[in-house]
């Protein structure tokens, strides 16, 4: 029977109980593999419940760097009994299986190459705790895969000395649960995996982290000062990261105050409500949440939309409608995040794909919310946010100055005869503002939420609201400017393809297969909304475009025909909403199958 035979190229995938506390040892079993220096991107598949039911954590090695998720397993560490018919049946074949022997089972495939490692029977040897038994045995898998792999041990012993610096009674158990994975596997299984880990220099200027982790570092690096948030998954971790930095990096060496305002609301109305009133008193603040917390929140966009109050709001998707599937990801959120609230609104939208830009578009965020005095939402997703990747390493000039807009002194109010707060000086959409307290005697500070003129009054004379109306959209044709320009990659071919946020790993893979097939696309990543000249320019040149997005109804194929007057019958859309990061064998798939059916794919190749 043929083995797989790969260095440094693979996909192993974790099978275990929700609680079993496994998550923590496949994690470091990525992080060895990265100190390696090979590319890695593992994805945590867990259930909504607290436990009990199955969890998987996939890592793909990849020294290629295609670090999307890739379809097909080429070993899998089947522990749940639960899901063991389908785990082994997602194997390549040729591939390995490695499961507890400590109880016989069979599987069903003559293909694969079993691997029995009796690891409830190791651990009752070695420890006498029934709960450290469960979680050493997760421990010893990872030693047995350092053996197997050629990973060196020393890069999984350095973790965790790191881990439990300081605790040595923690240190000594654990490593002597890997010595017994390592060397049980040197004793059985020599030369039997051909599945290999070689040392390389691939991550040379890497890191190995997440989305929500370097949002909430982002935020403090942006000056952001106050977080009221409401806990939903899977945006939590970014309100927890920020808090964790903030406790390194602003807390006053001397008095050991905190020079930060963490607040966790009674619900998301509330959240926003109080980010907006903190940005409103002259601070940097923000929240988090996913769709049911836009929801939620809508009402309070529109009026720091009207009101033009800026706030920062991360939006890290899930699956939906509903409570829909809180632990799977989709890019369901791009119509709803777009007009959020009621009446006409348009928001800001920023749209990242990967850590690195998940902390450089945070420090963005409330530059672009305090210049244009409106809500900045990072629509980022769960699969970008809460899965770690091999990413650039985080770059910050400390001479960078933080924009904070057009906002008067109690100097430039004592020389202005009459201030109106919602004038339109400079013809680009955007008035002055004051912070509260600013001037003794006018009142710069005032907002209105409700229809006003351009001195904050309240009017109701609809000539005037429509006027101030046409000036915050002058704004937002400002903002079109100020965000992040897409990212083109053209060769001036007639089919392009137009993707966005999560869905960027696995598009940069599926050009590539494409082209190895003769058709090659030009293509165009989207990072903001309201669109820049560019995106329509990009659409305008090209006969055919494809739009790849993880949603069923094609949300931003659809904000494109309506922002841009675009006609629907040269957009033809790839969608996917299985809750699963889409994959590059996936897009290639339904690429091919569209142009083979409609006869385009000998015209690309004869060009």
């Amino acid at each position: 029977m043929n083995k797989i035979n790969s260095v440094n190229e693979f996909v192993i995938k974790f099978a275990n109980v929700n609680g079993s506390g496994s998550a923590s040892a496949n994690q470091m079993f990525a992080k060895g593999v990265f100190r390696m220096g090979i590319p890695v991107s593992p994805k945590n598949i867990f259930p909504s419940n607290i436990q009990g039911l199955p969890t998987w954590f996939e890592v793909r090695v990849t020294a290629k760097g295609y670090l999307g998720r890739r379809e097909g397993v080429d070993i899998s560490v089947a522990m749940n009994p639960q899901s063991y018919s389908e785990d082994i049946s997602e194997i390549n074949k040729g591939g390995y299986l490695i499961y507890d022997s400590s109880w016989k089972r069979e599987f069903g495939r003559d293909d694969i190459h079993v691997i029995g490692i009796p690891l409830t029977q190791l651990c009752v040897k070695e420890f006498s705790n029934p709960k450290l038994r469960l979680l050493f045995k997760n421990i010893v898998y990872v030693g047995a895969l350092s053996y197997l792999l050629n990973i060196d041990k020393k890069v999984y012993i350095d973790l965790l000395s790191e881990k439990f610096r300081g605790k040595e009674k923690l240190i000594i158990p654990n490593v002597k649960a890997l010595e017994i994975g390592f060397n049980y596997a040197k004793e059985n299984f020599k030369d039997l995996c051909k599945i290999k880990v070689k040392k390389i220099n691939k991550t040379k200027g890497m890191i190995l982290t997440n989305g929500n982790d370097a949002a909430g570092l982002g935020c403090v690096y942006a000056g952001a000062t106050v977080c009221a948030w409401y806990p939903i998954t899977p945006s939590t971790s970014v309100a927890e990261a920020f808090t964790k930095y903030c406790q390194k990096l602003r807390v006053d060496k001397k008095s050991e105050k905190n020079k930060f305002a963490i607040v966790q609301a009674e619900d998301e109305l509330a959240a926003i409500g109080m980010a907006i009133g903190a940005n409103w008193n002259g601070s940097r603040a923000f929240t988090a949440t996913s769709g049911p917390g836009i929801s939620l929140m809508s009402e309070f966009l529109g009026l720091a939309y009207f009101a033009e109050v800026p706030v920062v709001l991360f939006d890290i998707q899930r699956g939906g409608p509903s409570t829909g599937m809180p632990t799977r990801t989709q890019q369901s959120d791009i119509l709803l995040c777009a007009y959020a609230s009621h009446g006409d609104t348009k928001h800001v939208i920023l749209i990242p794909s990967n850590p690195t830009e998940c902390f450089e578009f945070s420090v963005m965020a409330f530059d672009l919310a305090d210049r244009l005095q409106t809500p900045v939402i990072v629509l980022s997703d769960l699969d970008i946010g809460m899965n770690d990747f091999s990413t650039k390493e985080f770059n910050w000039d400390d001479k960078y100055s933080y924009d904070r807009g057009k906002v008067l002194s109690k100097k430039d109010l004592d020389e202005i005869e009459s201030f109106g707060r919602y004038l339109d000086v400079d013809g680009d959409g955007i008035p002055y503002r004051t912070y509260p307290g600013t001037h003794p005697e006018k009142g710069a500070f005032f907002t209105r939420g409700s229809s006003h003129d351009e001195y904050a009054v309240y009017t109701e004379d609809g000539k005037v609201n429509a006027r101030n109306m046409k000036r915050i959209l002058k704004k937002h044709k400002t903002a079109s400017k100020l965000i992040p320009k897409p990212i083109i990659k053209s060769s001036n071919n007639s089919i392009g393809v137009i993707y966005f946020g999560g869905s960027d790993y696995s598009m940069i893979e599926a050009l590539d297969i494409l082209e190895k097939d003769g058709i090659i696309l030009d293509s165009m990543r989207i990072r903001g909304f309201p669109f820049g000249i560019e995106v329509n320019d990009f659409i305008i040149n090209h006969d055919l475009i494809f739009v790849v997005e993880q949603n069923r109804d094609a949300q931003m194929k659809k904000l494109i025909i309506a922002e841009l007057n675009v006609s629907p019958e040269k957009m033809i859309s790839i969608l996917c909403f299985d809750g699963m990061p889409i994959t590059a064998n996936f897009i290639d798939k339904e690429i091919q199958s569209y142009l083979a059916e409609k006869k385009v794919k000998e015209l690309i190749r004869e060009k």
